[in-house]
């Protein structure tokens, strides 16, 4: 299992990622758009925003700097400064489905899980303490 800081912003996912990539030393090996996402049922308004998102925003970003991995996307939209999400990478589809079960007993869930294009399972929630978590049993891509 891997801990990934997960950071939302409003719109500078870009520039952000650019900026710590450069000060870090990495590099963004990964920036989809919303407008380059494939259709998919779970995704329109991702969580609570209002309607479908932005296609000129970035849907996701990952910096890569050694070992280490930082992810980011624009929305779903806050009160301006933006959210840290705790993002976890397990390695099955039972492992991601019993963490996020788990997790989100006396919580919220923001995004049921189930499949995406880049992941076999992902969903948001909010635990009973308000933290902000996604589950991710990510797809290999070449």
């Amino acid at each position: 299992m891997k801990l990934i800081p997960f950071l939302g912003f409003n719109g500078q996912t870009h520039e952000a990622m650019a900026f710590y990539a450069k000060v870090l030393r990495g590099n963004v090996t990964s920036e989809t758009k919303y407008g380059d996402m494939p259709p998919s049922d779970n995704m329109d308004g991702c969580g609570d925003a209002p309607g479908p998102l932005d296609p000129n925003l970035v849907a996701h970003s990952q910096l890569e700097v050694g070992e280490a991995i930082l992810m980011a996307a624009d929305g779903p939209p806050s009160d301006g400064a933006g959210t840290t999400t705790i993002n976890i990478d397990v390695d099955s589809i039972e492992e991601a489905e019993r963490v996020f079960k788990e997790l989100s007993e006396g919580g919220k869930v923001t995004m049921a899980i189930g499949e995406t294009f880049w992941a076999h399972r992902w969903g948001m929630l909010e635990d009973k303490y308000g933290k902000p978590w996604m589950v991710n049993f990510m797809k290999s891509f070449p």
